[in-house]
């Protein structure tokens, strides 16, 4: 702000005041930017994520620094110490953003955030038969598939020989570990691109939690106007009306989705093998 007045010889109130206006001009284009899901289907050939047939995505939460009052900062405070907020962050196949729940206290549970984004009015929309990958911070019940705990999974744990998968829980979590890491690349690439994301602002925590917002709007508008997108290249890794269709709307482990897991395991260890 000190630089906008200082280039266009404007008062910190006119650039304070421009800055809001525009704010809420990128927020009210949020239903044109967020990306409306397409589950896998049968004739999907991409090898990451083929054997996931009526999967939207992945979804995960992320911390982002916040500068909040003296009285707030015990909510705010995550387990390293830090004060942020905890925002869960849901995008497609394709790295552009679904949905993003904003303003939880640094202190609040991943699950206890997926619980309230799937009860709002207009949060997430999880229809039956389809589901997100999510790591084993959430639940394993319907529409929301996690991997095996207990069982190597991130990607550079595999390798060839004895470090490829023994069985059908190794395979099915490394497959399920390259797919979902789209969601961390879409973070990464979130925050690489936004600076105002990796620091704590002066803005107060209503601002802050809008400004998250229009930097995930903006990406999705990159991603739509952008064939290249040459940060990629240094990362390492509203509509009401529902048509009939029933949402998800209680987060648990179930006994059908952990059979689920297992079948949909074993049938891709055994195509991998040659036996299905």
């Amino acid at each position: 702000m000190r630089i906008v007045r200082y280039d266009f010889k404007r008062s910190m109130q006119t650039v304070r005041k421009y800055f809001h206006e525009v704010l809420v001009a990128v927020l009210k284009l949020h239903a044109l930017f967020l990306v409306t899901p397409v589950p896998i289907g049968d004739d999907c050939t991409n090898q990451r994520w083929k054997f996931f047939k009526g999967c939207l995505g992945a979804l995960d939460g992320t911390y982002i620094k916040v500068k909040v009052n003296e009285s707030d900062k015990g909510r705010y405070r995550t387990r390293k110490g830090d004060i942020a907020v905890n925002a869960l962050v849901v995008c497609d196949i394709n790295q552009n953003f679904i949905y993003l729940l904003k303003g939880w206290e640094g202190s609040a549970a991943n699950c206890r955030v997926l619980r309230d984004a799937i009860n709002r009015p207009h949060g997430l929309k999880v229809p039956h038969g389809n589901y997100y990958l999510c790591d084993n911070g959430y639940a394993n019940g319907d529409g929301f598939l996690t991997p095996y705990k207990g069982v190597r999974y991130h990607l550079d744990e595999w390798g060839e020989g004895s470090l490829s998968p023994q069985n059908p829980h190794e395979y099915f979590n490394m497959y399920h570990s390259k797919a979902r890491n789209v969601i961390e690349r879409t973070i990464g690439l979130l925050k690489q691109r936004w600076a105002v994301l990796r620091s704590q602002t002066f803005y107060s925590i209503q601002t802050q939690n809008r400004i998250i917002m229009a930097c995930v709007l903006l990406h999705n508008f990159i991603q739509l106007e952008m064939q290249v997108d040459p940060l990629e290249d240094d990362l390492d890794s509203d509509n009401e009306e529902n048509n009939g269709v029933e949402y998800i709307d209680i987060v648990q482990s179930t006994q059908a989705w952990t059979n689920y897991r297992e079948e949909l395991a074993t049938k891709m260890f055994n195509e991998w093998r040659g036996l299905g």
